[in-house]
């Protein structure tokens, strides 16, 4: 495959991002001139080039992540001052920021484009008490704690509706294995969750994790996410792994579950291929299992080291209750992945 992306490609990209940049992230208010700790960090070494040296659409892109990262910051640096008197600089910063631009298409079906991200915040005058995070996402991945391997945006056939709306919050680590996190997604519509994440190794090549999660929302009440995992390094690029989930809420005394089986092969410069059978069901549907599939995908990066394209094929047999017949559908998708 290409390393570097058909310069059409790269503008189009690089305008959506900019157009989410502009929509979720307020890059025209900027901090005054005169505050010496309101000013952006330095980029990172990898894009440290002047982008006037680079290609129009190239310096376009860079332009773009230098654009989110600039916002984000400015974000962190606004909500951090609201908390104390110590300067950003010293020790605040902006982690796991991403923007992902997706589409996928299913057999009979129409397709689907798709614009998502999420960043945490690293704030000093916070920073022994909570942490902050924001994202647009997926409203049940983010209220129930779902997995990645097991969330709606890692599988190419849908299996429900995506309701995706922007959510914040503020986590208190507490001790190693407990985190409590209180946020707000949609409109004014608020979740808490207690989380407990232990995992050990019985063998260098072997991991076992559990994580439970209890949340509450006004429409679930009170609800649980439980969580295990097994992964099995083969070799040092090689490694399979098995999650299972099964979530409950407090209007219902039925559980959905989900499990996903795969084995990833990396090849070195963030190339790796997947490969994942993927089943889940829900209690007294009728039907012991609602779904289950196969799905590969491939990723690489495609320009420097932080943007990144994955594409995927899976074919999938849903079935929605004990009356239809089990369906079956190919799937197709494609994400690009901008890290800032």
């Amino acid at each position: 495959m290409l390393r570097r992306p058909v310069k059409p490609v790269r503008a189009l990209l690089a305008a959506a991002l900019s157009a989410c940049a502009a929509v979720h992230l307020p890059v025209r208010a900027t901090p005054p001139a005169e505050s010496p700790a309101a000013a952006p960090a330095a980029p990172p070494q990898d894009d440290a080039a002047d982008a006037t040296q680079l290609p129009a659409d190239e310096g376009l892109l860079e332009t773009t992540r230098r654009s989110l990262r600039f916002s984000a910051e400015w974000l962190a640096r606004a909500v951090d001052g609201n908390f104390g008197d110590k300067s950003f600089d010293e020790g605040g910063k902006v982690t796991d920021g991403r923007v992902d631009l997706i589409l996928h298409k299913r057999q009979r079906e129409a397709r689907e484009l798709d614009l998502r991200f999420r960043a945490h915040f690293r704030l000093p005058n916070l920073e022994h008490r909570v942490h902050v995070f924001v994202g647009n996402d997926d409203e049940r991945d983010v209220v129930t704690d779902s997995p990645d391997a097991l969330s709606q945006r890692q599988r190419l056939r849908e299996s429900r509706p995506i309701d995706r709306s922007f959510f914040a919050g503020i986590k208190l680590p507490v001790l190693d294995a407990f985190e409590f996190r209180l946020g707000v997604r949609g409109p004014f519509k608020p979740f808490a969750q207690a989380s407990y994440d232990h995992a050990w190794k019985p063998t260098e090549a072997d991991v076992f994790e559990f994580r439970e999660t209890l949340f509450w929302t006004l429409a679930d009440h009170v609800g649980s996410t439980t969580v295990g995992s097994y992964a099995h390094a083969l070799s040092p690029t090689l490694v399979v792994r098995w999650v299972n989930a099964a979530t409950i809420t407090g209007v219902s005394d039925r559980f959905e579950w989900n499990s996903n089986l795969g084995a990833y092969k990396a090849f070195g410069h963030q190339r790796v291929l997947s490969v994942e059978a993927l089943v889940s069901g829900f209690q007294g549907s009728g039907v012991d299992v609602s779904e289950y599939g196969v799905q590969t995908r491939w990723e690489q990066p495609i320009f420097r080291t932080w943007l990144l394209a994955e594409i995927g094929l899976g074919h999938f047999w849903p079935r929605t209750d004990a009356l239809s017949a089990r369906g079956r559908a190919w799937a197709a998708g494609a994400t690009l992945k901008l890290k800032f």
